[in-house]
């Protein structure tokens, strides 16, 4: 290194501007991720990707346990609606004790 370069080094209010955006995005995050969960412990209903996701059953399975009265439903438009509630009581109903 030359006599002519110099180290430069930050300092704490630059670094303190570089760092405020992360904070900001990451408090927008925080609070996307708490409504999230707010509205998550609202929901009453799931719906068919739902059942999908979390039970993993297909779109014909799930046809088929509500032609033959097994899931119970309710039909709003195109839109199907299974209470969390009535699901559950299935799963209890069915559970297997060995």
């Amino acid at each position: 290194m030359s006599s002519q370069e110099e180290i430069m080094l930050p300092t704490l209010g630059s670094i303190r501007k570089l760092l405020e955006p992360i904070y900001s995005r990451l408090e927008n995050i925080e609070s996307s991720i708490k409504n999230h969960t707010a509205k998550a412990e609202k929901k009453k209903f799931y719906r068919n990707q739902d059942l999908k996701s979390i039970f993993g059953l297909s779109n014909n399975t799930i046809i088929k346990y509500r032609e033959t009265g097994i899931l119970p439903y309710t039909k709003i438009g195109d839109i199907y609606l299974y209470e969390i509630e009535s699901l559950e009581a299935i799963l209890i109903q069915n559970k297997v004790e060995l």
